[in-house]
């Protein structure tokens, strides 16, 4: 029996972390049927990992954004290129924002589920535009730290990182500092991930016991749902810009990037998937290394159409799940507050959940409602991380285009790259 319960243990540790996370859903569930509203005993660890997630957001984000800006070192193209490439990232964001009201309001999701919340909350009050454009311009960044100003961290964080690129050898010493830091709330965050499994556990048991097992098919009927948007946006937004804007056929596209979308589902990290993905879009899709080594890192950053997709449709769903009814001006915000989001959500396991209490705040929206998508956050991710990259590499091959710096050839899978010329192309660059 010793022996038995130690081998168990044992393969526990070793498993997979989304596998950990599935076998802690399975256990949260029969535990919040076990114990009913005695679950609610549980939730202070959910709430305690929440914590946690909460806690890296600020130094992650600074770091990473103005890392991610101050490296990157073709100035020629931080103009013309880096225009081009920002507002075709901003028009599919706003496209996968518009696709995800439409999908929440057609399908009405969560309108079945009828929550109630114990904490009183309460839409904020919108102020003017104007009040609004102002309010994202940081006075003191150090109390835009102190008080947690996602947006006016990252607008302070895109100015440090234009300015260490301008400065160069003697801003070195302050981007070592912040790589490092960087590197550290990588760390951090992926140590935090590690427990995800107890926090998940602990929150599926209370959301089981508090609001009944009747919630867990209206939040995979959601899954489904987001995987449905998600085909549907990419046949439409990504397929129409390679056919009409690139004039090129999406079937090479996709078979491609079979490796890089491979890596983002098994890793559900935009970071993590960003080697294989240069690699897919210089080797197999004809990108230039310099065009694909600018544009597709900064994707990582500024471009999050599957992470706006699913905060939309998450926000609406959990809203519309405790009757809170969202008029045009909440919709509004919700919209800005999913762009700004998108822009902070770190390419990692797990961001976009972290990122999508800001913008439940912003509209009044029950932050326990992410107790409820959180239970499923991996599976989401899987979609969520293929719709990033794949959006970045589409607007990449759009840029290449247009710069003259997309090889057709090696597109349509007309020649290949040899080992040798791959190697003599990675040196020139």
């Amino acid at each position: 029996m010793q022996f038995s319960a130690r081998k168990i243990a044992y393969d526990v540790s070793i498993m997979k972390l989304w596998l950990k996370i599935v076998l802690a859903i399975v256990c949260g569930v029969i535990t919040g049927l076990i114990l009913g509203p005695k679950a609610s005993y549980l939730k202070p660890i959910g709430t305690l990992f929440l914590n946690l997630l909460h806690m890296v957001i600020v130094p992650l984000i600074f770091a990473s954004m103005t890392c991610a800006i101050a490296n990157t070192t073709n100035r020629k193209q931080l103009g013309r290129v880096g225009i081009t490439t920002c507002v075709l990232y901003a028009i599919t964001t706003l496209l996968a924002i518009g696709f995800g009201f439409v999908f929440s309001s057609w399908l009405e999701l969560g309108k079945d589920l009828h929550f109630t919340t114990t904490v009183a909350m309460q839409a904020k009050e919108i102020p003017p535009f104007s009040d609004l454009l102002l309010s994202i311009v940081p006075k003191n960044p150090i109390q835009s730290f102190a008080d947690g100003n996602i947006l006016q961290i990252i607008i302070f964080a895109i100015f440090l990182g234009v300015c260490i690129n301008l400065v160069r050898e003697k801003a070195a010493p302050l981007l070592h500092v912040i790589e490092a830091l960087s590197q550290v709330m990588f760390r951090m965050t992926s140590l935090i991930m590690s427990l995800s499994p107890f926090g998940v556990f602990a929150l599926m048991a209370w959301a089981v016991g508090s609001f009944g097992a009747h919630v867990l098919l209206p939040v995979f009927e959601f899954l489904i749902s987001y995987y449905a948007a998600s085909l549907i946006f990419c046949a439409v937004v990504y397929c129409g810009i390679l056919f009409f804007l690139a004039r090129l056929s999406p079937l090479p596209f996709f078979a491609g990037m079979t490796e890089a979308i491979g890596t983002a589902v098994s890793t559900c990290s935009s970071a993590a998937s960003l080697a294989a993905n240069i690699q897919c879009a210089t080797s197999k899709l004809g990108i230039s290394k310099n065009l694909a080594s600018f544009v597709l890192p900064l994707g990582c950053s500024l471009n999050m159409n599957g992470s706006a997709l699913f905060q939309v449709m998450g926000a609406l769903f959990i809203a519309q799940a405790y009757g809170i009814e969202l008029h045009m001006q909440q919709l509004i915000v919700l919209a800005t507050s999913v762009i700004l989001a998108t822009l902070g959500t770190a390419s990692i396991p797990g961001g976009g959940i972290i990122m999508l209490s800001i913008v439940f705040a912003s509209v009044g929206i029950p932050l326990e409602g992410i107790a409820i998508l959180a239970s499923i956050d991996r599976l989401r991710d899987m979609a969520t991380t293929t719709l990033n990259i794949t959006g970045d590499t589409v607007c990449a091959i759009l840029v290449a285009k247009q710069e003259g710096e997309l090889d057709e050839a090696l597109y349509y899978g007309q020649k290949e790259l040899s080992i040798e010329q791959s190697l003599i192309t990675e040196q020139h660059s």
